[in-house]
């Protein structure tokens, strides 16, 4: 089962959620929760921004396609409607929100996965979506989307497991572990099943926010790590 921490590969992140991703925002993917892929990288195609280390992120809306269009898609405004008058993604993103804020509904349950490395995906969990607008960036419509840690959702159908979200490294010092630990387990080198670890425990006051406290175990040795200090 899948837990916050985890890498992953683009096609076992496909296997995960049961279908193929093709598009990075995916509103109601499942029955119980939408899913939007995000990544805060150097060369990123949206701005998306990651707030209080990790627990807020700020998501840009998608532009529109560029099959079928002549222009760049980055000097015309994000769509909220297609060219059939259904709803585009932004727009049922944008829908939810506005509609959970004005009539106290549920609000939507969206599972994060941030890229990190061509290829490969670290899940950052599940998350609500507690706010939508526009606003005009290098002269055309955005849209922006807020999402919070999910620590009061209700009643989501999700077999997530528990989320311990305390533990949540932020978007710069997951990148820089990766880099300096070469994709693989510090141990034995493996590239499989890899997974963000402590190096001392969260619950013994070990930090989330420096690399210096965070390293690479392929599964195998974070079950055997577990909350020991080494």
């Amino acid at each position: 089962m899948i837990k916050p921490g985890d890498v992953i590969s683009y096609l076992e992140m496909c296997q995960t959620e049961g279908v193929n991703l093709q598009r990075g925002m995916n509103f109601r993917l499942h029955s119980g929760y939408s899913l939007i892929l995000m990544s805060v990288r150097k060369g990123a195609p949206y701005a998306d921004v990651i707030e209080d280390n990790g627990r807020v992120l700020t998501y840009e809306g998608h532009d529109v396609p560029k099959q079928g269009y002549d222009i760049n898609p980055k000097v015309v405004d994000q769509p909220m409607i297609n060219p059939s008058g259904t709803l585009t993604q932004n727009g049922l993103f944008y829908k939810a929100a506005t509609e959970a804020k004005k009539s106290e509904k549920r609000t939507e349950p969206v599972r994060v996965y941030e890229k990190i490395h061509s290829g490969i995906w670290v899940y950052n969990g599940l998350f609500k979506l507690v706010d939508a607008w526009q606003e005009t960036s290098n002269a055309r419509k955005v849209f922006k989307f807020r999402l919070e840690l999910a620590d009061d959702l209700e009643n989501v159908d999700l077999q997530l497991g528990e989320v311990d979200h305390s533990r949540l490294i932020p978007a710069q010092v997951k990148l820089e572990v990766w880099k300096r630990d070469k994709g693989q387990c510090v141990v034995c080198g493996s590239k499989d099943n890899l997974h963000f670890d402590h190096i001392i425990p969260y619950s013994k006051g070990g930090s989330s926010l420096v690399a210096e406290n965070i390293q690479l175990l392929c599964a195998r040795h974070n079950i055997a790590k577990r909350d020991r200090i080494e």
